[in-house]
């Protein structure tokens, strides 16, 4: 069995510990018997938490529209809630309208500080109120996701359940419809064969210069992290391509560490536009 270096995703024979103590990584990172234990005795609870913010430049309150008689928030909890893995599904918002909201409904939210930069660091306190162990691992899904399959949650676990090394995964899908391809709210994930992510762009990647019709994947935003590793995510400094992309996923691939990408047939999908409210009725 491999373990996974946590800080840059290297890989080494599990065998190499009968002979040392501890193992250094080419990174400079110290992989202990301590972290070789945990592996095998702890068994880590998955937690999905749904940050959901009222504000939005293309469509304000996107989690209050009605959709069939319910707001989108509520489809999102109901749906997160149909999957028997998780030990607990809750909102974290900043919003007394999206609070009473879930409240109305019967779930469970967390109010959180105003101002958070991105929806991770508004997971991370919510993370952090819940009293989450270490190992534990939280399922980040958008406030504005109406519909998906909920196994899409033991996916995206999977990874992280397995290997107690690995801090974080995604999941993204083939892309079927063309238009996708070139439509910059469509993110693109390119990874290796075992997996790991190489890039996020709104841009095609990959670029088709010969014209051999590559296979394209589009980027699911739905992730699962460890939690020790999200307290230490959203510490880290904002990078360049993170910025120029907007994509706050290439934080981590921009610092050194891995993502480890699920592709999965099931089918998500997020309302980022007005027309994406025509998407979901068909």
């Amino acid at each position: 069995m491999a373990i996974i270096c946590p800080r840059c995703g290297r890989q080494y024979d599990v065998i190499l510990f009968d002979f040392r103590s501890y193992l250094n990584c080419e990174c400079g990172h110290r992989i202990t018997k301590g972290d070789l234990h945990r592996l095998y005795t702890l068994t880590p609870k998955v937690f999905v938490i749904i940050p959901a913010r009222f504000g939005s430049k293309r469509l304000p309150g996107k989690p209050l529209i009605m959709i069939k008689g319910k707001p989108i928030i509520q489809h999102v909890y109901e749906n997160a809630s149909k999957c028997p893995l998780p030990e607990d599904v809750v909102v974290a918002t900043d919003d007394e309208r999206i609070f009473e909201c879930v409240k109305g409904f019967g779930g469970e939210t967390i109010m959180t500080k105003k101002g958070h930069p991105t929806g991770t660091d508004r997971l991370a306190e919510a993370a952090s109120v819940l009293n989450l162990e270490q190992e534990d691992i939280v399922i980040n899904i958008q406030g504005d996701m109406p519909y998906f399959d909920p196994e899409i949650i033991e996916e995206v676990a999977a990874p992280l359940i397995k290997n107690s090394f690995l801090p974080m995964a995604t999941l993204a899908q083939e892309i079927k419809d063309l238009d996708e391809i070139s439509d910059p709210n469509c993110v693109k994930v390119v990874f290796t064969k075992t997996g790991r992510a190489l890039y996020f762009s709104r841009n095609p990647i990959p670029y088709d210069r010969d014209k051999v019709f590559p296979i394209y994947y589009k980027h699911l935003g739905i992730y699962a992290y460890r939690k020790s590793f999200l307290d230490k995510y959203v510490k880290l400094p904002q990078t360049p391509l993170e910025r120029v992309e907007k994509l706050e996923q290439l934080r981590a691939l921009e610092h050194g560490y891995p993502i480890r990408v699920v592709i999965t047939r099931h089918q998500a999908l997020d309302i980022n536009a007005p027309s994406d409210l025509k998407k979901l009725k068909k």
